[in-house]
């Protein structure tokens, strides 16, 4: 049976940091170790969608949405939610630049990600994290 957690932050820095803890610790609830791939995979791919909304989201909007599953099999979905039309894109950067590589790293460790669309109220950026096998 899958298990998941949803919650509200401020479009704020501070908020990205608080994202990991609170999913991290969700995590651990529902049975995953500190050395599960799975868990810090999904922690590290909270904190770049929660980061990429932070810095980029629509700069009227308050609040963001996360919320991570924990599907039977260990995997883990993670959602991230703005009122944002914009879809997210990779961005071509140089070796010295000192952001931009996030959504790289969310197209390398997760098995699947994507955008859905909430119509005018946004959209959710997702990623599928799998289980180690």
């Amino acid at each position: 049976m899958p298990r998941r957690n949803s919650f509200r932050l401020p479009r704020h820095p501070a908020s990205v940091g608080l994202a990991r803890r609170r999913v991290r610790d969700h995590l651990t609830d529902w049975g995953h170790g500190p050395d599960d791939r799975a868990l810090t995979d999904t922690v590290l791919l909270v904190s770049e969608l929660a980061t990429n909304v932070v810095r980029h989201g629509p700069l009227q909007e308050r609040e963001f949405e996360v919320a991570v599953t924990a599907l039977a099999d260990g995997s883990c979905l993670i959602e991230v939610s703005d009122e944002g039309q914009e879809e997210p894109r990779s961005l071509l950067v140089g070796e010295s630049e000192e952001s931009g590589r996030g959504l790289r790293l969310v197209d390398s460790l997760a098995a699947a990600w994507g955008v859905w669309s909430r119509g005018h109220h946004g959209k959710t950026v997702w990623a599928l994290v799998l289980a180690a096998a």
